[in-house]
Formats: structure tokens, C-alpha cells, sequence
């Protein structure tokens, strides 16, 4: 895996939750959707930070050269990640649950977001299990897809763009299916890698 694109991947969404929190924050007009963030910003800046440390140190985990020659740092950038990546996933779930959300984010996008979160936090707890009873192809398997789901957003950015362009900002259905879209994909993907890996990496 490409640890420069991964990076720039996991960057973009993290970076456009902070500056939409920074308006927030810095008083310009916001929306209605948006009031969450100015009464209780904790959970959302954690939420980025957690993420966007986990997704960028985990590119250089998923580097194989890289990895080999530096397996003190694999293990010791592990163990530093693991729980970061657990905090994303449950503070993500955390949000779904319990944040007040609009009216069009609510029903299947909820579900969505429940669904793959849920999926990254089980994802990244039996990598570790897998790594303790030492098996681990498994270890890299189960890690590469809870990587892959919190990695997610960087892919819906990229799908909304060009919706964003020649439709203007999706609502409602269309919004909930180019996000689980998003997710989809880099489940695939990430299906693709653990396939076409060798058995020993």
C-alpha cells in the first residue's frame, strides 16, 4: 500500500470537520444542523483528533517494506493506535446515538453509520485478539478492514465532489447511499488486499 495517499486520504475529511468546527466556534452563522457542535463540541474535536492520529500513523503500518525494517516501531505504533482507533469507532457511534442530528441524517444514514462503526470497533478488537494468540495473518487482516472503514470518509469525500458539483449538496436518500458508498468501497477494497496478500507478510 501507497502510505502518501492513505495519508492525504485520512487528512482531508479530518481538516474539513475542523474548519467547520472553527466556524462554528468562531461565530460565523451556522446552521441549524450545526448548533450540536457549538453546545457540545468535546465529542466531535475527539472524535477528528482520535481519527485523523489513527489513520495517519496506520498508513505507515500497512507499509510492508516499511514494517519489516522497523518491527520495534509496527509493535510500539500498535499499541499507541489501537486505542485511538477504538475511541473513533465508539465516539462515532457515540454521536449517532446520542447527538441531535436533522431530520434527513436520521433512519437509514443512522443505520449506515451504526452499522460500519460498530464493524470498525469489532474489526480493530479481534485484530487484537488475533495478534495475542499470534496468528498474524489474521491480526493483519481484521486490522486492514477496521482501517479501511475508518478511512471511509476520506472515500465520501471524494464521491461527493463531483455530486456536489453537478447536483448541488445531496439530502435524505441520496445522502445516505453516497456515504454508505463510500464505505462500501473501501470494504471492498480492503477485501481485495487481505485476498491478494501473500500468506506470509
Amino acid at each position: 500500500m501507497m502510505v502518501g495517499p492513505l495519508i492525504a486520504l485520512g487528512l482531508v475529511p479530518s481538516a474539513g470537520g475542523f474548519y467547520r468546527l472553527a466556524q462554528v466556534l468562531g461565530g460565523a452563522e451556522i446552521a441549524v444542523a450545526d448548533t450540536r457542535f457549538l453546545e457540545s463540541p468535546f465529542p466531535v474535536v475527539s472524535h477528528a483528533l482520535s481519527a485523523g492520529v489513527y489513520l495517519i500513523v496506520g498508513a505507515f503500518q500497512f507499509a510492508p517494506e516499511f514494517r519489516r525494517r522497523t518491527r520495534e516501531w509496527h509493535r510500539f505504533a500498535g499499541y499507541s493506535v489501537i486505542p485511538l482507533g477504538l475511541y473513533a469507532g465508539l465516539s462515532g457511534l457515540w454521536m449517532t446515538l446520542f447527538y441531535p442530528v436533522p431530520e434527513g441524517d436520521r433512519g437509514l444514514l443512522a443505520t449506515l453509520r451504526l452499522l460500519f462503526g460498530a464493524g470498525m470497533v469489532f474489526a480493530i478488537a479481534l485484530g487484537v485478539l488475533a495478534v495475542l494468540r499470534h496468528d498474524f495473518v489474521k491480526h493483519r487482516a481484521w486490522m486492514v478492514r477496521g482501517y479501511a472503514i475508518g478511512l471511509g470518509a476520506g472515500t465520501q469525500v471524494l464521491i461527493g465532489i463531483p455530486w456536489m458539483v453537478f447536483f448541488g449538496a445531496p439530502h435524505g436518500v441520496p445522502r445516505a447511499l453516497m456515504l454508505g458508498a463510500g464505505w462500501a468501497i473501501n470494504v471492498a477494497i480492503a477485501e481485495w488486499i487481505i485476498r491478494m496478500a501473500p500468506a506470509r507478510d
